[in-house]
């Protein structure tokens, strides 16, 4: 084994990276500092040293899925138009995407008790990621939904189609009821499109 030192300039990062892999592998109940630092290649101290602890080290972890999840919406709103709809529908669409493509992180920064929400920086991403969607639904409706309670219910709806959407794909159980899993490429994103739209109906 690599006994890599504390100061190592990417070594925080190669332990959110090992975090990860050993989350999606062997679960978040098998999940310990001993399995990261042994997949990352390091000394057993090592994740302790940046992290404290596992929460600790999960918490990072999640904190960084919501500053992924920004990055994912963000770069379907720069494929998509500019009216304001489209840009609310490429944010969910982002979601969406970051949701396939990363289902245990998702299920850890939305699910789980394991994050310490408390956290600064898992604070800051968290928020970050739903002022998006405030962002969003303000220049849909031309209010701020801050201070227009029927606009922050639209924030609601807009949040809880889209998170159910995305719990229910990366779970499979939309492939009986619309064939999900036979439909790709701009027939599937459209259908996609248009179950969005409902909750701006």
């Amino acid at each position: 084994m690599t006994d890599k030192t504390y100061h190592h300039g990417n070594l925080a990062v190669e332990l959110l990276q090992a975090a990860e892999r050993e989350l999606v592998l062997n679960g978040i109940e098998a999940f310990s500092l001993r399995a990261v630092a042994k997949r990352a290649g390091v000394s057993h101290g090592a994740p302790a040293y940046h992290f404290k602890s596992a929460r600790g080290l999960l918490t990072a972890l999640a904190a960084t899925g919501y500053e992924r999840l920004v990055e994912a919406q963000e770069a379907r709103q720069s494929h998509a138009g500019s009216a304001p709809k489209e840009q609310l529908i490429a944010i969910g669409l982002g979601y969406l995407d970051f949701a396939e493509a990363n289902p245990d992180l998702f299920r850890l920064m939305f699910s789980s008790e394991k994050p310490d929400r408390g956290d600064a920086h898992f604070d800051i991403a968290a928020k970050a990621a739903f002022g998006k969607l405030l962002d969003g639904v303000r220049e849909v409706l031309g209010r701020d939904p801050s201070a227009h309670p029927s606009a922050m219910t639209q924030v609601a709806a807009s949040w809880a189609m889209v998170h159910g959407l995305a719990d229910l794909i990366i779970s499979g159980r939309l492939d009986g009821p619309l064939a999900l899993k036979e439909i790709s490429g701009p027939d599937r994103e459209m259908l996609l499109s248009r179950i969005l739209l409902k909750a701006l109906a």
